[in-house]
């Protein structure tokens, strides 16, 4: 599977600031190259790569005030092995955090999924998300967790990522968030997706059922949006003025009805 993925940004710094940028395709044992480069004004800037969990690339970058271009552009062939699964991570991703507010939906989705089948849990969670959520751009706000979004019962992918992963942890099944490429996604966008520990592998679904999930390239992976943020600015103000992002796969993509098991690979 061969799969083309660009991002660009164009960003004001309005003061210096250390811009954080995860928009690189994550470590695999997939064949990828990719190129990067952060331009100011002036000319370029340096970038430092760190790594993060699960193979995550998030570039550091010291900016300067004045207009910030970012431009990444990668070629990904075949496709990622098997998420490891380490003890810690089945730990960390039980536990309630910022945006996936497990602990305030306990109540309601025990009781939601009363009597529902270990192994038809996952598909019962996402599927009741999807059909109770109405996928609406610019209806949520970036502070809003789990529980508002079950309130105002509309979002965009990060609410339905984080709504699934809350009502999975409130069950005891770890989940957490993945920021992906999404070939075939509408509105293209970069993509949130959740991520279930079942049946003994980390498997990937979307409620949202945008974009066929064989297809998606994993960039980075946390506990929610919190660790997955394509753009963190620390020490001065910025303002992002302009993104594109573009995903695609080569040859006719795959269907996706969500029924399946699927790895994010």
């Amino acid at each position: 599977m061969l799969r083309t993925v660009t991002s660009h940004l164009s960003i004001d710094v309005r003061e210096p600031a250390d811009l954080f940028l995860a928009v690189a395709v994550a470590d695999g044992s997939w064949d990828r190259s990719d190129v990067l480069t952060v331009r100011h004004d002036d000319g370029p800037l340096d970038v430092s790569e760190i790594k993060t969990p699960h193979g995550g690339r998030v570039h550091r970058v010291r900016a300067p005030a004045g207009r910030v271009v970012v431009d990444y552009r990668a070629t990904v062939t075949g496709r990622a092995g098997e998420p490891p699964v380490e003890e810690a991570d089945l730990v960390e991703y039980l536990r309630p955090s910022r945006y996936a507010d497990s602990d305030r939906l306990y109540a309601f989705a025990r009781d939601q999924f009363r009597g529902v089948a270990a192994d038809d849990l996952l598909a019962a969670v996402v599927s009741w998300v999807g059909q109770h959520l109405t996928y609406l751009s610019g209806s949520s706000l970036p502070t809003d967790g789990a529980s508002d979004t079950l309130l105002k019962r509309r979002g965009v992918c990060r609410d339905f990522a984080h709504l699934v992963v809350a009502m999975l942890r409130a069950h005891d099944v770890p989940a957490r968030v993945a920021s992906v490429y999404a070939p075939g996604l509408q509105p293209m966008d970069f993509h949130a997706v959740a991520e279930a520990y079942v049946a003994g592998s980390w498997r990937v679904v979307d409620a949202t059922g945008l974009a066929p999930r064989a297809t998606f390239v994993r960039i980075a992976t946390g506990r929610d949006t919190t660790d997955t943020a394509f753009l963190s600015s620390y020490g001065g103000r910025v303002l992002l003025r302009a993104m594109t992002v573009t995903a695609a796969v080569e040859g006719e993509r795959p269907t996706d009805d969500g029924s399946a098991l699927v790895t994010l690979r």
